[in-house]
């Protein structure tokens, strides 16, 4: 799969120490993953959620750290394409605020 936006994860282990391994091996996995449906991302990540927006669409969450984040993303399958798009704290994303932009 490929990443789009892998330099905002880059940002987010920085600004987020405590979740920086998690989340460089999340890139080293998903670079080497063909997943087909959030089924088989499971496979690999059996708490990661497919979450409807306010557009209708789908997001791709996982936990992180413990359930202490959330990292919010958009697969598209067809494409092998994974957009990483928000990093949230758990309390960020409990508000749903965040399904608005999507």
């Amino acid at each position: 799969m490929r990443i789009i936006a892998e330099s905002a994860i880059k940002d987010w282990a920085a600004q987020y120490p405590d979740a920086a391994a998690w989340l460089r091996n999340w890139v080293k996995f998903v670079h080497g993953a063909h997943w087909t449906s959030l089924r088989t991302v499971r496979l690999a990540y059996p708490h990661a959620d497919g979450v409807e927006v306010d557009s209708g669409r789908i997001a791709t969450v996982f936990n992180v750290g413990g359930n202490k984040y959330r990292l919010i993303t958009a697969i598209h399958y067809d494409q092998g394409v994974v957009f990483a798009m928000l990093f949230l704290t758990h309390a960020e994303y409990s508000k749903n605020k965040w399904k608005e932009n999507l």
